[in-house]
């Protein structure tokens, strides 16, 4: 299996949200956690932590209906 590191930061910014789920320069992902907002993390570090499996539901939702649209798209030509 293909595994690949994901990069985090830590940032003390009062301008950003508390996370922030971007790319790198490699074109990998880059997770940036700001720590400015230390109280509302640590609030909700729990549900943080179990949005694992749900995040992914979610782009696999959005990836499956991209390539449904795109199949009937070769279809129909």
């Amino acid at each position: 299996m293909n595994e690949r590191s994901v990069e985090f930061r830590l940032v003390q910014d009062e301008d950003m949200p508390p996370i922030v789920i971007t790319m790198n320069d490699d074109d990998e992902p880059k997770v940036i956690i700001n720590g400015y907002h230390k109280i509302w993390l640590s609030l909700h570090r729990k549900t943080i932590g179990g949005c694992g499996e749900p995040l992914f539901s979610k782009i696999d939702a959005i990836l499956t209906g991209f390539l449904v649209e795109q199949r009937n798209d070769e279809v129909t030509e």
